[in-house]
């Protein structure tokens, strides 16, 4: 029955494309930033042509075709990043936000599957609801939020997405059970000393030395103080102290993140972290803390839609990627709490004019053709939840 209902939903997507990819280039041209999504809520809302469109946090839009009961989700994002564009792209966004991760890409495929599963509703074994989040790229999650705000408590029997990704090859969908993006926390680390002039150090206690030798004593955590089986990084991405040369201040900061892609490393190496900072403080006489802002839970595929969309690839002219597990976060992890989940990762590595970058540069604009892939990814992912019996 899935592969019934994949091969209708593939004829029907066919005479959607010449419309989706203007809906592609409007919707890239209107890049706005995380939380100010409302022109781009507006195309949507336009482009999705139904009075079932309903709106959530402001700028989020979902509608649902199909018969009654719990609906399989998809998942597209609404928000671009603060990045200039250089894509010499003749529908560029000026604006100074760029879809440099491929979000336009994934609105634009969902409009047109949704549209192709209206016109088949009446096969539909389940209800597809196209869910736009917005703020995927900054904190306060958009997926966050829906949870909090019971959005979709009850309304749906699993969640799934699809990506594009530079380093999975063209032609193909990489999709893995299990996790396959890792959890991100933001980490802020604040050394307190005692100032005093940098001729006299030992009249001082210097943060500045004390954060140096914590960041440093940090990247233990991954070489010695994790299972090395266990994917995880920790990367520092900013330290400030001070304000003059000759002048020992009398506090020092830095910031970073910890991804870890096994959940139940996750607690453990918070702590790991915090005992370093202040025992590496204390031994130069200093006090430190570590004030942690918890970000996205890892993004675990359930095992049985991941082998189901897998079996279901070829029908939809793809072959299987090779396996794709990052320390790349997506806020998509939070649904694993509500739901069934899966995310599949469509490969972009080696297709026709695409810029051999990585997501998020100023030049990262993935092909027309791209979005004939992830309309056909994200017509699998629905099969695949469909097949279920009963769906998660």
């Amino acid at each position: 029955m899935s592969t019934d209902l994949l091969q209708k939903l593939l004829r029907s997507l066919d005479g959607e494309f010449p419309r989706a990819l203007r809906e592609r280039e409007r919707l890239h041209a209107i890049a706005e930033p995380s939380h100010e999504e409302h022109g781009t809520a507006r195309l949507l809302a336009e482009a999705l042509g139904t009075s079932g469109v309903e709106r959530v946090l402001r700028t989020g839009i979902m509608a649902r075709v199909g018969p009654p009961g719990r609906a399989v989700a998809i998942r597209a994002e609404l928000d671009a990043l603060p990045i200039e564009e250089e894509t010499g792209a003749p529908f560029a966004a000026t604006n100074g936000s760029m879809h440099a991760c491929g979000h336009d890409v994934h609105m634009s495929a969902l409009i047109a599957l949704f549209r192709a599963a209206e016109r088949i509703e009446g096969s539909l074994p389940n209800p597809l609801l196209a869910f736009f989040q917005p703020s995927e790229e900054a904190y306060p999650s958009g997926a966050d939020l829906i949870l909090k705000e019971g959005v979709l408590a009850g309304r749906t029997g699993a969640i799934v997405a699809v990506h594009v990704h530079p380093e999975v090859p063209w032609g193909s969908v990489s999709v893995e059970p299990g996790a396959v993006n890792a959890s991100s926390d933001n980490l802020r680390i604040v050394v307190e000393g005692s100032g005093g002039h940098g001729a006299y150090p030992h009249r001082a206690h210097d943060p500045i030395l004390a954060l140096s030798h914590a960041v440093v004593a940090l990247q233990s955590l991954v070489s010695r103080r994790l299972d090395p089986m266990h994917a995880a990084v920790f990367s520092v991405g900013w330290v400030r102290a001070g304000t003059a040369e000759n002048v020992i201040p009398d506090a020092a900061e830095a910031g970073g993140t910890l991804r870890v892609l096994s959940p139940e490393d996750r607690l453990p190496l918070r702590e790991m972290a915090r005992e370093i900072v202040e025992y590496t403080a204390r031994a130069h006489g200093c006090v430190a803390r570590v004030e942690v802002t918890e970000g996205e839970p890892a993004t675990i595929n359930e095992e049985g839609l991941a082998k189901a969309a897998r079996s279901l690839l070829p029908e939809a002219s793809f072959a299987l990627g090779p396996a794709m597990r990052s320390c790349g976060s997506d806020d998509f992890g939070f649904y694993g709490m509500l739901a069934p989940t899966l995310m599949l990762f469509v490969g972009l590595a080696g297709a026709p004019h695409n810029p051999d970058v990585p997501l998020h540069h100023p030049r990262f604009l993935p092909p027309k053709e791209a979005v004939f892939a992830v309309a056909r990814a994200q017509a699998v992912a629905f099969a695949a939840a469909s097949s279920l019996d009963p769906m998660p």
